[in-house]
């Protein structure tokens, strides 16, 4: 997984930093859960360390170490800069429609789009796992496999194969509603990540899992209900609930298969699961759409 630009200035650049985000960790430090805050300004400091960790938008770091457990905590609104995100993509699709563009065409510049907002961090956690995965050996080799910044051939299929099907569920999917479906998608594809990092440990002592902490079940829960107050709002309730439904099998069959191959989570295995689990919910917005 790619290093993310978590840049600290000031007194916090002389602080511990995660090797993986950049954000500021005590290796091999005890997991414990993360104390709630909401007030205002903590609700913006959750959102500019999402940004800094979801996008590549250029935005200021920290200007002293955070409190322990702050990446953690903002895993709350992951789902509101997702759902930014989805909208971003959304609205190059619609764009694309206008322009009298061919739907598979539209829906790769949506995607395309959004592989630039992002820095396409998501796509290289799915190729990763995917080569970690994909090879029998023991956890610890494929984890080191998965370090490997090298893209292998069960990566490269990974990652097509995703593609695909995304662009067939987006071409399904009248162009003037893609901007609220990539939106709701966005959200509550993101809502997985306290999730996972509730349901598994880290499986390694350094990097993402030893550096964010263990996300409250407050987080949790705030998470989980934006991603589905957007879900249900743009799909309706019917369809909208099977895609949540969907989208949380396919997130529970990704942590199954973590613990089985690594013993746990990394980064990669949460970009990994948001790919899947966003493929899986845009394809049953999409299904019976004439």
């Amino acid at each position: 997984m790619r290093p993310v630009n978590l840049v600290a200035t000031g007194p916090a650049a002389t602080a511990g930093l995660c090797p993986i985000h950049g954000t500021f960790y005590k290796p091999g430090a005890v997991r414990t859960d993360t104390p709630e805050d909401f007030r205002p300004a903590a609700w913006l400091a959750d959102l500019r360390r999402a940004g800094q960790l979801l996008t590549r938008i250029p935005l200021p770091g920290d200007t002293e170490a955070p409190p322990p457990g702050a990446l953690a905590r903002a895993l709350r609104v992951f789902p509101l800069v997702g759902a930014l995100l989805g909208l971003g993509s959304g609205l190059v699709l619609l764009a694309a429609h206008l322009l009298g563009l061919p739907s598979p065409a539209g829906a790769l510049l949506a995607l395309g789009a959004g592989m630039v907002l992002t820095g396409a961090l998501h796509e290289d956690g799915l190729a990763d796992t995917a080569d970690g995965f994909g090879v029998r050996r023991s956890a610890a080799e494929r984890l080191a496999i998965m370090r490997d910044s090298r893209i292998g051939t069960f990566g490269v299929l990974a990652l097509g194969v995703v593609l695909a099907i995304k662009v067939g569920a987006l071409a399904a999917i009248d162009p003037w509603l893609a901007p609220a479906a990539l939106a709701a998608t966005g959200a509550a594809s993101r809502a997985v990540f306290p999730a996972l990092a509730i349901i598994l440990q880290p499986a390694r002592r350094d990097g993402l899992g030893a550096g964010m902490g263990r996300p409250s079940a407050a987080t949790l829960a705030i998470a989980v209900a934006l991603g589905t107050t957007a879900m249900l709002a743009t799909a309706g309730p019917a369809r909208g609930a099977m895609a949540l439904g969907a989208g949380a099998a396919a997130m529970l069959a990704m942590a199954w298969l973590a613990r089985r191959q690594v013993g746990g989570y990394t980064g990669d295995v949460l970009g990994a699961t948001q790919q899947v689990t966003e493929m899986v919910m845009l394809l049953t917005m999409a299904a019976g759409r004439p």
